[in-house]
């Protein structure tokens, strides 16, 4: 049965002009280059040290590209493309339409694109109007569930701006950087980490045996040290910043035993 959610967390933006694409090659994680027709890109703008600072999927509509962004910094987000713009040929707007998630639906309305982060969340659409009228409203604890349980961050909830290293938010995985496109903001030392192996850290998905997991709570191991910390959650299941060190060791989150998800140890 289809299902369609609106995001009323997710915003768009639209750049318009012949050098949109030339300006976004020299900013974002991913390569543009492999954008193509109703391929969306998963990226993030970091800061020089590599750390993130907004993350987005990118999609083309005709010439134009459409960024599918954090609503709440979208602000800021206009504000920086433009201190980057300089002369470049671009309009860079407030997009109105809003952003949906479509799960086992089609629609004609609005840009639809695959979900470049894991084929378990299907499609979003950015569209005006709810783009799949005859489908179920989809609950948000459902959709929450659907993507913590597949280790899909969402933006500074889970991840924290100017703090985390973007390949600490599994970025690699989720298909969000490219290490062959060559220089972004960010890149020698995301470059670096990868390469040498330092990291240490990263967002990991959690699962207890029922129990609710609380956003924000620590992780412990048995002798008392904190193993991470939980960022967002949905009933059993939560995403959480993790000291890979602590791997092997039993590990509680708010006295309730929890493991952590195989796929995000790839």
């Amino acid at each position: 049965m289809a299902e369609v959610l609106k995001l009323e967390d997710r915003g768009a933006v639209r750049l318009t002009g012949p050098d949109s694409k030339s300006l976004l090659q020299g900013l974002i994680t991913s390569d543009i280059a492999d954008l193509k027709e109703n391929n969306a890109l998963y990226a993030a703008l970091l800061t020089p040290q590599g750390k993130f600072l907004f993350e987005m999927i990118i999609v083309q509509d005709g010439a134009d590209l459409l960024l599918d962004v954090e609503q709440a910094r979208k602000p800021d987000l206009l504000r920086r493309l433009m201190m980057y713009k300089l002369r470049a040929d671009v309009e860079i707007v407030d997009e109105p339409a809003g952003v949906w998630a479509l799960f086992d639906g089609n629609t004609e309305l609005g840009v639809a694109y695959a979900d470049p982060r894991h084929k378990a969340m299907h499609q979003r659409v950015i569209s005006d109007a709810n783009p799949a009228p005859d489908a179920s409203l989809l609950a948000i604890e459902k959709y929450e569930e659907r993507r913590i349980r597949h280790g899909v961050p969402d933006s500074s909830r889970d991840m924290k701006v100017e703090k985390d290293f973007w390949l600490e938010t599994d970025a690699e995985r989720l298909n969000g950087v490219s290490f062959t496109k060559g220089c972004f903001v960010g890149q020698e030392l995301t470059a670096r980490m990868k390469h040498r192996m330092t990291l240490k850290k990263k967002l990991v998905t959690i699962k207890s045996d029922g129990a609710d997991i609380p956003a924000g709570v620590d992780i412990k191991t048995t002798d008392g040290k904190t193993a991470g910390d939980v960022r967002t959650s949905c009933g059993p299941y939560a995403i959480a910043y993790f000291r890979l060190e602590y791997l092997d060791q039993p590990l509680t989150a708010n006295g309730v035993p929890v493991t952590v998800a195989d796929h995000n140890l790839n």
